[in-house]
């Protein structure tokens, strides 16, 4: 098959690889981040604010530079960026608050429930009925979410609130799932999207981390190493795989 400017397309099976390749990579990244927002010299908001605030320069650049992902955005597509930039910020601040909570893995894979809400929210919009093998794996799902909320009762006190937070993540990440998808099925080119809903995530972050009372910087050269960290790996690398795949 070709392609509108002439070239030939991978054949599907070839994309379906390179599409999955770049999720395990992309969740590989994204994996990272919870270490680093448990370390971070700067309290949970701040560290949601710079993970998308350092990310910002490097998505604008790599943007420009890249002549095939330049497209003109109609006005028609300012209220679903603007949307996805708000559910992602909604994720970054629930999570990074989840981690403090309770453990890393807990607040790891409560917020990974993402997969089951966009599911679920295909079927119920879309009528885009999942497989039994799917309705399978979300029963041992919700009977493992329920494990790990059994656990978190002996862990600490707060731990059972880190997990509620999770799951609040995982709900504002599927939205940010399928408003990414529906921008992409758009035709907007995936370095655009994230340097377009990164800026608007940090825009709105940034009144939230200056009202938390949190240090807004961190104390040493280290600190910011984590903070970059963070938004480069995680953030610019694992969720711009995400989106393209």
């Amino acid at each position: 098959m070709s392609t509108a400017n002439g070239s030939e397309a991978p054949p599907a099976g070839a994309r379906d690889g390179l599409a999955l390749g770049a999720l395990l990579a992309g969740a590989t990244c994204i994996a990272l981040s919870p270490i680093w927002v448990r370390v971070s010299e700067v309290g949970p908001t701040v560290s949601a604010f710079w993970r998308v605030a350092l990310a910002v320069p490097l998505l604008w650049t790599l943007f420009a530079v890249n002549s095939k992902s330049r497209k003109s955005l109609h006005k028609g597509e300012f209220l679903p960026l603007l949307a996805t930039g708000f559910a992602f910020a909604g994720d970054l601040a629930f999570w990074h608050w989840s981690i403090q909570y309770t453990s890393v893995a807990n607040s790891t894979l409560l917020a990974n429930l993402a997969s089951i809400f966009v599911t679920l929210a295909a079927w119920l919009l879309w009528q885009q009925r999942p497989s039994g093998l799917f309705l399978a794996g979300l029963v041992a799902a919700l009977l493992g979410v329920g494990l790990l909320v059994r656990s978190s009762l002996s862990f600490s006190p707060t731990a059972l609130f880190g997990d509620a937070l999770g799951v609040v993540t995982a709900m504002f990440y599927a939205w940010y799932l399928m408003s990414m998808k529906g921008l992409r099925g758009r035709g907007a080119a995936t370095l655009q999207l994230m340097a377009v809903t990164t800026t608007i995530t940090a825009v709105i972050l940034l009144p939230v981390a200056l009202a938390s009372g949190e240090a807004m910087l961190p104390q040493s050269a280290p600190g910011w190493l984590k903070l970059l960290g963070l938004a480069w790996i995680s953030h610019s690398a694992g969720q711009g795989l995400i989106a393209y795949a």
